[in-house]
């Protein structure tokens, strides 16, 4: 590879920051991500949470109460997904949320990488609640990750992996988002704009319906699929979706992303430490500089701006 092909490239230590959420009623959706999915509040700002573990920020509930649902086949999110660092402290979280309320639970499979469980949040919001594979099992096709749909008892899983310890250290187990996956209006575009522009690499692709893009050699960071929104436009503004942001560790991996954009004609504002843009429907993405964890006290979250 070219040392102009690398600059090309987003770093691959790169990592996914905290999700903000347009919120309709924070207290309903507060209450979920709290008691559901064992977060807790990390910072306060401008009448919105930050909520996380372990002093990390995962979600960003931002209150924009005069805003409407987003309408079915809109572009926009189709969830976030929640990592976590072993299978107990993944299985703790999925008996609170499946507790709290049953029918937010949509699914579950073994992607052969990953282990994970979805469910949708009170303003319909999707989650990923997953546990990576030790990354010496990934299989690869070239430069294609091998991944399936593969069936996961939601039930077995706990019967094999939830234990009252980690029930108990619930709140003192770490979690971040892992990756971030959105509903677009076609792969193709997608494509151009996140690995030609962006430069994620692909890992995989879904039958020209969904396209998935990593840095680093990680499964994915980000996916785009039609499902749902084939054909979508520009998104309106409305509850959901308000930012997705990408942590790399250098301002220099700010600038050269920032001179990617400005030779494609993508507007953006750039500041030195952090670059704002859209993607072709909308969806609002922030790259910044990654910030060092605090020695000991409470932190500022790197999600926040």
């Amino acid at each position: 590879m070219s040392a102009s092909s690398i600059q090309d490239l987003l770093p691959a230590d790169l990592a996914m920051g905290t999700v903000m959420l347009k919120v309709g009623d924070m207290k309903v959706m507060s209450d979920y991500y709290q008691r559901a999915l064992g977060l807790e509040v990390v910072a306060e700002q401008d009448g919105g949470l930050y909520l996380g573990r372990v002093g990390k920020p995962v979600v960003h509930l931002a209150p924009a109460a005069g805003l409407q649902l987003p309408g079915r086949g809109e572009a926009g999110l189709f969830h976030t997904a929640i990592l976590f660092q072993d299978q107990p402290s993944l299985a703790a979280t999925i008996a609170t949320t499946a507790g709290y309320e049953p029918r937010a639970f949509v699914g579950s499979a073994d992607h052969l990488v990953s282990e994970a469980f979805y469910f949708t949040d009170p303003e319909g919001n999707g989650i990923e609640l997953y546990y990576d594979k030790p990354r010496e099992s990934w299989q690869w096709d070239g430069k294609n990750v091998v991944m399936d749909n593969v069936a996961l008892p939601p039930q077995r899983f706990l019967q094999q992996h939830l234990s009252e310890a980690a029930v108990t250290g619930q709140h003192e187990a770490a979690a971040g988002v892992g990756h971030v996956h959105l509903q677009v209006g076609d792969v193709a575009t997608a494509h151009n704009f996140y690995v030609e522009t962006l430069g994620f690499e692909k890992t995989a692709g879904w039958h020209g319906q969904a396209l998935f893009v990593s840095a680093g050699g990680y499964h994915h960071h980000m996916a785009m699929n039609v499902w749902n929104s084939r054909g979508a436009g520009p998104r309106k503004d409305t509850l959901g979706l308000g930012e997705v942001l990408i942590e790399v560790p250098t301002g220099d991996d700010v600038g050269a992303l920032a001179d990617r954009l400005r030779v494609a004609g993508v507007q953006n504002h750039h500041t030195g430490a952090e670059l704002q843009f859209e993607d072709p429907w909308r969806n609002k993405l922030r790259v910044a500089v990654r910030r060092p964890a605090p020695e000991a006290g409470p932190a500022r979250p790197a999600g926040l701006h």
